[in-house]
């Protein structure tokens, strides 16, 4: 449990030596609890104190790295149980499941549609993170199918078998992409737990009820197993969503270390609509890996976007680099258009300005990610901010009609940015949907 600064103090020697670079201990003891500084700056700590300290400083949830290079993710490592209290660290991983009993042709088209789903939206790249191939046939038709998968993609593989013989010879095609082992339960573990040992790879355990999820955790990690996922099965009474948030207490306001991993939730609904809502819930609350069965686009890019809004830092808006941006084959003629640089303005109006096919400029002006009203009511959207990034972004040159388009809502600046930016101004639609018809008439 993270410790305060008093609190800190309180273990201190309270020499005041200096000799750490801080003027008393009691600053000494704010900057640890800041993580501004190092505990072995203090020479006269004992050991006693440092092992209360570094263990108090440990996060409550383990850290779990899947895959290598490029592709490899961390899951697990949250510190909060809402979002707002600071923000969620480490976003979902999302997994489609691959059954090995396809045909193999059939199996690379889905390991092929798997691999493309890497959508953008609002400027930044979202995609899948892994790949599950689980077995439904013998261990031979499963190694087979776990050697053509991890052949067809640079996606970490989770190998969703509970044979050890299928999941040995399947780790020894595909160990070197560090794939996941699931899954381990009260009657395979100490083969599971051997195999992942042995081959360095994390391991999912699932049990029903707490008690028996958190003897089959704490026998991996005692065992050697670095990497440990958690697979809790509601037990009869309560729901996935109910014992996700019960064990993210647990282990966040309780401080249960022994709950303290990333949890999978594996959902395989035949019903595509109650999958996407299930897969929603645990991405939601508070799944760190979510594999599906689906495979279908629509689904998938709802979960992205479903992650991305809730692993967005709250206090952090979403920002797009302040300048002037051209759309399409802009000349000299091309309207000229201002927004702020909050990214869900700038994409909604570029998707307008696209679709109007009209080429255009959009001058994206420094707000701080605050949206055209928000920002205009904290002074940060202003005119002489406008004229600012005109001047800034060289639009000048770039246009021969000295005309500049504002947004309707702030149409009570217009006469103030004409005076200070020496352009004429034009009052543009209130909401960007009526861009494309706007432009059409002004062009």
């Amino acid at each position: 449990m993270a410790l305060s600064g008093l609190e800190i103090y309180k273990l201190l020697p309270k020499t005041n030596c200096r000799k750490c670079g801080y003027s008393t201990c009691l600053a000494f003891a704010m900057a640890l609890a800041k993580k501004q500084v190092a505990l072995d700056k203090c020479e006269f700590v004992s050991d006693d104190v440092k092992a209360v300290l570094q263990e108090a400083s440990l996060a409550p949830m383990r850290l779990v790295k899947l895959g290598i290079g490029d592709n490899a993710f961390e899951v697990g490592g949250e510190t909060v149980l809402f979002r707002h209290e600071e923000k969620f660290h480490h976003p979902a991983g999302i997994g489609c499941i691959i059954d090995d009993s396809l045909p193999p042709v059939e199996l690379k088209k889905k390991v092929v549609a798997v691999n493309s789903f890497c959508f953008e939206r609002v400027g930044q790249a979202i995609s899948v993170n892994l790949i599950g191939i689980r077995q439904c046939a013998g261990a031979d038709t499963f190694i087979a199918a776990v050697k053509s998968v991890a052949a067809s993609t640079q996606l970490p593989l989770a190998l969703i078998s509970k044979d050890a013989k299928a999941l040995k010879g399947a780790l020894e095609v595909c160990a070197k992409q560090k794939p996941v082992l699931y899954g381990a339960d009260e009657n395979n573990a100490d083969e599971l737990i051997a195999l992942a040992k042995s081959y360095n790879v994390a391991l999912v355990v699932s049990a029903s009820g707490l008690e028996a999820i958190e003897a089959l955790a704490q026998k991996a990690s005692s065992a050697g197993v670095s990497d440990v996922i958690i697979e809790p099965r509601p037990v009869p009474g309560t729901n996935t969503v109910e014992q996700y948030t019960f064990i993210r207490r647990l282990v966040l306001k309780k401080k249960k270390r022994t709950l303290g991993y990333p949890i999978l939730s594996v959902i395989d609904n035949k019903d595509p609509f109650v999958e996407a809502i299930e897969a929603g819930a645990a991405i939601a609350k508070y799944a760190s890996l979510v594999l599906v069965k689906t495979a279908e686009p629509w689904h998938i890019l709802s979960l992205l976007t479903l992650r991305q809004n809730i692993y967005t830092d709250p206090q952090k808006p979403l920002q797009v680099e302040p300048k002037a941006y051209s759309v399409g084959q802009v000349d000299e003629k091309s309207p000229v258009m201002v927004t702020t640089n909050f990214s869900l303005s700038y994409y909604t109006v570029l998707g307008e300005v696209e679709a109007s096919k009209v080429p255009s400029y959009i001058v994206s002006v420094d707000t701080e990610g605050m949206s055209v009203l928000t920002a205009w009511a904290a002074e940060k959207f202003t005119p002489e901010k406008i004229a600012e990034s005109l001047e800034k972004f060289d639009v000048k040159n770039k246009v021969a009609h000295g005309q500049v388009i504002i947004p309707g809502y702030v149409s009570v600046m217009s006469g103030d940015l004409e005076e200070k930016s020496g352009w004429k101004v034009i009052v543009g639609p209130k909401e960007a949907s009526g861009l494309p018809s706007f432009l059409k008439k002004l062009s």
